[in-house]
């Protein structure tokens, strides 16, 4: 697949079209943020050209990190609404929560 043909979105359990749409969306703003940063880095010269590069940076960062939050709450809407009965449910929570444990 050529770097610039979009994602091919499959249905599936994970997560809804529509949330994966969205969280890709998401993707390729802060994708489009990191290749900004670069740029700053390209040009920086005076000692100033840091602090605008540290402010991106941190945008960037924190654009990502609500796209994690994104991606666990839909998961946890998805995931525990198409589960079979309570127990399959709290078990699917339990595993979306150590991963927000893990790696948040």
């Amino acid at each position: 697949m050529a770097a610039d043909s979009p994602l091919r979105i499959v249905e599936g359990k994970a997560l809804s079209a529509r949330q994966k749409k969205d969280l890709l969306n998401r993707l390729a703003r802060i994708e489009g943020q990191l290749r900004g940063v670069q740029k700053l880095i390209a040009l920086a010269d005076a000692p100033e050209d840091c602090d605008a590069v540290a402010q991106q940076m941190s945008a960037a960062r924190k654009a990502l990190d609500r796209s994690f939050v994104q991606l666990l709450t839909a998961s946890i809407l998805t995931q525990t609404g198409d589960a079979a009965d309570l127990i399959d449910a709290r078990e699917r929570a339990a595993h979306l929560a150590a991963l927000l444990d893990k790696f948040a």
